[in-house]
């Protein structure tokens, strides 16, 4: 068995390394910048169009653009393929076999947790209407799913930083 072990380094692990530092070093705990502080956390309304954004991009066709809303270390766990997908050019693979289904997806169910002003997670359940490409014959995949999103500090633009989705075990929504 191999375990994979990754970092990310985030606002909140920063403040919280900054806080342990601090308390062992007995000085007082830096505080985020003056920027971040007047940060307005997200709506979950925002987030949840965060989805549409990408749905969006799906629809285009074009795996590059899709690939564009993830972060450039984002974690992929796809519904169609079991191979996990850890940059760019393996989240481009996936879409560029899932787009072949002319793919676009709804909503089922939607649960946000806003994490911070810079953090967010939206996680329920979705439907894709898929075609096959060789029959040409619709069929629907129901699924769960949860996207991890994270602004990025230097453009300001909401990112994917984890994407799990996997077929309902029953077969529904």
């Amino acid at each position: 068995m191999r375990i994979q072990l990754r970092a990310r380094t985030s606002t909140a692990a920063a403040v919280t390394g900054l806080l342990i530092t601090a308390a062992t070093a007995g000085v007082h705990a830096a505080t985020p910048d003056q920027g971040e502080r007047q940060r307005p956390r997200p709506t979950e309304a925002e987030i949840r169009d965060l989805f549409t954004e990408w749905n969006d991009a799906v629809l285009t066709g074009d795996p590059g653009e899709v690939a564009d809303r993830y972060a450039a270390d984002a974690v992929l766990e796809p519904t169609q393929s079991n191979q996990i997908r850890t940059d760019r050019e393996g989240i481009v693979d996936y879409f560029e076999h899932f787009l072949a289904q002319d793919p676009s997806g709804e909503i089922n169910e939607s649960h946000v947790e806003i994490l911070g002003p810079n953090a967010a997670v939206d996680s329920g359940a979705y439907t894709f209407h898929l075609t096959n490409p060789q029959t040409g014959e619709p069929f629907d995949v129901a699924a769960r799913y949860t996207f991890v999103y994270e602004r990025d500090a230097r453009s300001g633009e909401w990112l994917i930083v984890n994407h799990h989705s996997s077929a309902m075990p029953e077969g529904r929504s």
